[in-house]
């Protein structure tokens, strides 16, 4: 019994030892790096009946591409053709300002007001956005009466759209009148366009160093005896008579702030009163016209020696957007008439070319 049961033991001894070797021998596990559920990304797996989607497959996006730098404006073209030294601003805005020191003004008993007071016109050219415009114009321009329109003209026939016409003071001898212009083109075109404007403003000067107070077209002292027959035919619409005065009105429609539809009873018009004889008539009015119409109903009005006054808006937050053109002329009634009537062809944003 005793031999039997030490046999037994020494056979267990030596297959412990046996599985305690076995064990130190076999590799390590391999240890799973922690991840933390914040930093964790899901990776993808194929679903029933597809193909497992290669790890090489997932690459993060690509960095958005690099913004190309806007071309700077050269301020040496802008000083070498407006013959004025610009300055430069940070965001690369080159400025070429011209005091107006050659006509003195007196604002309200303020004696011989200096251009630092406001008196100083000015353009200012930036990088266009566009990729090809190089540059964009914008501009307030001082003048005087007699000097707003061949400027006006001159900006025009140039490329340079005018935004808007108004005043900045009351009591001021001479009248003053500011006008806003805006352009898109080469840097060179541009301030060759302010340049030729310039020198019209300087040449006005030059033949008199004084703005005009009258036009000195003879004055209109008889009573008005206007013939409103071939003015309802060129107009298409019959107008309104008083006095031997005439006065046509035609009507356009857009939607106020207040979502209220307003036209022609709430002022939304355009329309010219003529007084005079029809051989020496004067003619004043307004034309109600959408942002891209201004420009060709004044090139058209100008093109037919029709004076602009002013440039203006009467709302705000309307759609569409009108804004409102106040005209002066003198000549033949039938002649003015016509150049209202070729500038009117040209408005149509309501789908309307005649009275509403």
């Amino acid at each position: 019994m005793n031999r039997r049961h030490t046999s037994n033991s020494i056979s267990w001894s030596a297959l412990t030892a046996l599985l305690t070797s076995l064990a130190a021998c076999a590799p390590p596990a391999a240890a799973k790096p922690a991840v933390s559920p914040a930093s964790a990304s899901p990776v993808p797996t194929a679903s029933a009946g597809t193909s497992p989607v290669p790890v090489s497959a997932i690459e993060p996006p690509a960095p958005p591409a690099p913004e190309k730098p806007r071309r700077a404006i050269d301020a040496a073209v802008v000083e070498r053709l407006t013959a004025a030294k610009p300055e430069t601003s940070p965001d690369g805005v080159v400025k070429a300002s011209f005091p107006r020191t050659d006509v003195k003004v007196d604002v309200d008993g303020f004696a011989a007001m200096p251009p630092f007071m406001g008196l100083t016109s000015w353009t200012a050219f930036t990088p266009g956005e566009k990729p090809d415009v190089e540059a964009m114009v914008m501009g307030d321009l001082v003048l005087f009466q007699d000097e707003v329109n061949p400027v006006m003209s001159s900006l025009l026939e140039n490329g340079i759209g005018v935004t808007a016409l108004h005043n900045h003071f009351f009591y001021e001898t001479p009248h003053v009148f500011f006008m806003h212009v805006e352009g898109e083109g080469a840097t060179d075109s541009l301030a060759r366009a302010v340049r030729a404007a310039l020198d019209v403003q300087k040449s006005v000067r030059q033949k008199l160093p004084q703005p005009k107070a009258i036009s000195g077209v003879p004055a209109i002292t008889a009573p008005s005896k206007i013939d409103p027959v071939p003015l309802d035919a060129l107009f298409g619409a019959k107008g309104q008579v008083k006095d031997g005065m005439y006065k046509a009105v035609f009507g356009r429609k857009t939607t106020a702030s207040c979502g209220c539809s307003i036209g022609k009873a709430m002022g939304v018009t355009t329309w010219a009163a003529f007084a005079g004889s029809d051989s020496h008539a004067v003619v004043d009015g307004d034309f109600a016209v959408s942002e891209a119409e201004l420009q060709p109903v004044l090139r058209s009005l100008r093109s037919g020696g029709i004076d602009i006054v002013a440039i203006h808006h009467h709302m705000s937050g309307e759609q569409p957007r009108v804004l409102f053109v106040h005209y002066w002329g003198r000549g033949q009634a039938s002649e003015l008439a016509k150049t209202l009537k070729a500038a009117r062809d040209l408005t149509a944003w309501d789908g309307k070319t005649s009275s509403t």
